[in-house]
């Protein structure tokens, strides 16, 4: 028997004949914060609808704690807590009234409405808020809220759609802190635009594009491809590209503005130390040397279209 959370098995969905959704296969496990990432109209909104029993997919099926969702779509859904982008909050409710209403609908026992209402509060930092409106609240206690909410029945599996959005950057980092705590004990999904989010809480990363996953793995993996093999050199009496070359491992030399050059490796090599000793045997005067780091957006515009340069790179 395995422990997975969620398992999304070869998910399809046609709309009109056409796949918004095509074979999506995935697994996550009980203290993983998975970031799901995608372009615009790529299908991450179809899949998540899918994954949270909203959608039914065109082939595949939807397992959440080894409950099939289309069979059992109350026993899966109950293990399933939901923050969408529009947070469905009664904003003229107080937070005691809302979470005790949000309660209600995840079939908390009435015995057990209150305690779990002070500690979904507790949790989300609003114990002092009790018996405000939540109108009157800030955007990021309003999303601590939502996020109370999707907690408060102690779901398996908590997805998250969007939750940063709109939030000032000290909400930005409590938030973010939130999701980690709340990762710590369950699984969590989060949908994101904001790239460095998926960085700094996620440990695992898919990246869907055209409805098809073109990334699906830890997120050292990720920051490995943003390293890649390239270092950022500034020297004051910069050599020739050709001088560059005959040292053992590089591969490349590209001269830029301003004394630098981007140089390039072979896989396995690690030139950086016998480049150091060259600059100074022959007075290059080597002002800085490190790794060049490919931004996240980038890694992100080579993953989703890199099924396009390959069509275009075959026509050509």
């Amino acid at each position: 028997m395995n422990n997975f959370t969620v398992e999304a098995i070869e998910l399809t969905r046609l709309y009109g004949g056409r796949e918004a959704v095509s074979n999506v296969s995935f697994t996550l496990s009980k203290g993983q914060v998975l970031g799901f990432l995608g372009p615009n109209g790529a299908g991450k909104s179809t899949t998540m609808k899918m994954l949270t029993g909203n959608l039914a997919p065109s082939n595949g099926s939807v397992k959440i704690c080894g409950i099939d969702m289309m069979e059992n779509p109350k026993e899966a859904k109950a293990l399933i807590g939901y923050l969408p982008e529009m947070r469905p909050l009664y904003k003229e409710l107080t937070v005691d009234e809302y979470l005790t209403i949000a309660a209600r609908l995840h079939r908390v026992s009435s015995g057990n409405i209150k305690k779990a209402v002070e500690i979904a509060k507790e949790r989300c930092g609003l114990g002092h808020m009790s018996k405000r409106l939540i109108e009157n609240l800030s955007n990021g206690y309003q999303q601590r809220v939502g996020i109370a909410q999707a907690i408060i029945h102690n779901p398996m599996v908590v997805i998250l759609d969007e939750p940063t959005v709109g939030l000032d950057p000290i909400q930005i980092r409590d938030i973010r802190a939130l999701i980690r705590e709340v990762g710590a004990e369950r699984s969590v999904i989060i949908s994101t635009h904001i790239l460095p989010e998926v960085e700094m809480v996620c440990d695992h990363v898919q990246i869907i594009d055209k409805g098809k996953l073109v990334f699906n793995g830890a997120i050292d993996v990720l920051k490995k491809q943003r390293i890649g093999n390239k270092l950022l050199i500034t020297m004051h009496n910069p050599p020739s590209a050709e001088a560059m070359l005959k040292i053992a491992g590089v591969t490349e030399v590209e001269l830029l503005p301003a004394g630098q050059m981007r140089v390039r490796f072979a896989d396995g090599a690690a030139p950086a130390e016998a480049i150091v000793l060259a600059a100074v045997q022959n007075n290059w005067g080597l002002h800085q040397i490190a790794p060049d780091q490919t931004s996240l957006e980038d890694v992100f515009v080579q993953l989703t279209y890199q099924e396009q340069a390959v069509a275009e790179a075959s026509i050509s």
